[in-house]
């Protein structure tokens, strides 16, 4: 079984047997990634798609782990199976259907706007300079968080370094019995430090996720009279942007958190060096500890500086991506000319609505 498969097997294992709430949009995202990484780009995963090989490889990995906690994910595994079988044949079709769909939409929409080309170029700019107005105060705030939380924490583990310089005065016994308590007094606060970051950061992924979706209700309120007769490829295309922003919102979140849990990874060997020494012989202690007393600020320092520098700027590059991609969509009204990402968001949402739809006549777990 190849690695992907292979992984595929763990998750889905995860999602249906450690639990009998089943998320559906837990199965359909590990569906549609699945699907999405066989291809390295756009064009490979419509093209691979329609082979035959992904109903094989899914037949045999689920087939392949029907052993279970639960008499109930056993069920749901059994189910699952035929129902990927089918997934993948209805995709063969709904791929080429929204393909033309999409195209011939967005061909209707591009003439309808046409007479109006100068009044929607306008709408979007506007559309774009709000945007980049509102987002502006969220990505300094999300800097000055960044930057405050960081020297924060590294003025609450500056005494550490110091408190372990005046440890090397004391008798070698005394070092070696308080070390270890030492240790786990940093590693807590390299860890309240890291959760307080989190706590500050997570909440402003959410609020500029607000910001992204009244960008788009205000964008559809000012398209929407230019495009009486063609509500439906304007709400399609809206529809796709709205994906890419919550999307492009979603990744924030996500880079926020893996940041912070770098930092702590990078912070955390401080207190593992320091248990390692005290657990060595007493007699060369103080040598082991000393060249640590004095690089202790320093680690600390230049891993917070990374941090800053790695995570300060996502406000700003969340920004120039939404920017990026309202000017995507200005192009695609000019030209009439729709990609395959469009079709692939909408492919993508076509298969969430399938799985939820399939798991909702599943019957539920017996008690």
């Amino acid at each position: 079984m190849a690695p992907k498969a292979a992984a595929l097997v763990l998750v889905l294992l995860a999602i249906s047997g450690s639990r009998a709430d089943v998320n559906p949009d837990d199965v359909a995202s590990v569906i549609w990634k699945y699907f999405t990484e066989l291809g390295s780009n756009a064009k490979d995963t419509v093209d691979q798609l329609q082979q035959t090989e992904i109903s094989k490889q899914l037949n045999t990995l689920l087939k392949s782990n029907l052993q279970s906690v639960s008499a109930y994910a056993e069920d749901l595994q059994e189910r699952l199976v035929p129902f990927a079988i089918e997934l993948q044949g209805r995709l063969e079709q709904d791929s080429q259907r929204l393909r033309e769909q999409i195209q011939r939409e967005l061909r209707e929409l591009q003439a309808k706007l046409a007479p109006f080309a100068d009044e929607v170029h306008q709408k979007i700019g506007t559309n774009i300079r709000q945007l980049q107005a509102k987002l502006s105060p969220y990505a300094e705030e999300l800097r000055s968080q960044v930057d405050r939380s960081a020297g924060e924490l590294q003025r609450a583990l500056e005494p550490y370094a110091a408190e372990l310089r005046e440890r090397l005065q004391d008798n070698t016994d005394s070092i070696k019995t308080s070390l270890s308590p030492y240790a786990d007094r940093l590693q807590q606060q390299i860890d309240g430090g890291v959760e307080s970051l989190k706590e500050r950061l997570s909440p402003m992924a959410d609020e500029l996720k607000a910001q992204v979706e009244q960008s788009v209700a205000e964008l559809r309120r000012g398209l929407s009279p230019y495009a009486q007769e063609v509500q439906d490829g304007l709400n399609r295309q809206l529809e796709s942007l709205t994906m890419q922003m919550e999307r492009a919102a979603e990744e924030l979140r996500s880079r926020l958190a893996t940041s912070s849990e770098e930092l702590r990874a990078q912070l955390s060997p401080l207190a593992q060096e320091l248990r390692e020494a005290a657990s060595g012989d007493a007699e060369s202690l103080r040598q082991r500890l000393a060249p640590l007393a004095q690089q202790l600020e320093q680690r600390v320092g230049q891993t917070l500086e990374t941090f800053r520098q790695q995570a300060a700027p996502f406000g700003e590059t969340f920004g120039k991506q939404l920017v990026q991609r309202l000017e995507e969509m200005r192009g695609k009204l000019d030209s009439g000319a729709a990609g395959v990402e469009d079709h692939l968001e909408l492919l993508e949402k076509e298969v969430r609505e399938k799985v939820a739809a399939f798991l909702s006549t599943v019957p539920p777990p017996q008690n």
